[in-house]
């Protein structure tokens, strides 16, 4: 089994395009002002471990709660609009949990990280590239760029 640098660097391109953290900036600033703290390393670490299960069993996952990869991405895509929509209105549709640590694992590392969106790209990726690609593509943590961004 040989790993095309091609081939990783377009998965892994593909990855930071769909995870765009960049883009969740505002989102994190506003949650680091209701939470007060993020933990930013528990973070990456649920959504690069939410990835990597999603490329091995995401499919049979979705199959048996008996949802299709449209319907979940759809579903995703409206969780990130609402909270988008807080943002914007400052209105609170979901009540904030002022824990820190359930915090970090919704709705950081699930779904702005590792939403749907990212795990719909990952079971699509592992149908046109190999498993080990898509793999260390994500293990090369283009999500890990929440790590690296200190919210003030």
């Amino acid at each position: 089994m040989e790993i095309s640098l091609n081939e990783l660097l377009t998965v892994s391109f593909t990855l930071f395009a769909v995870i765009d953290i960049i883009g969740s900036i505002p989102i994190l600033i506003s949650l680091k002002q209701k939470i007060g703290h993020i933990n930013e390393f528990k973070a990456t670490l649920i959504s690069g471990g939410l990835m990597i299960l999603f490329l091995y069993v995401g499919e049979k996952f979705l199959n048996i709660l008996g949802v299709d990869k449209k319907s979940f991405a759809v579903g995703g895509s409206i969780v990130i609009f609402i909270l988008g929509l807080e943002m914007v209105l400052g209105l609170e549709f979901f009540k904030a949990e002022k824990d820190a640590k359930a915090s970090t694992v919704v709705p950081i590392a699930f779904p702005l990280i590792a939403g749907s969106g990212t795990l719909t790209t990952i079971m699509s990726l592992k149908a046109n590239y190999e498993a080990p690609t898509v793999l260390i593509a994500i293990l090369i943590k283009p999500h890990n760029s929440v790590s690296c961004i200190k919210i003030t």
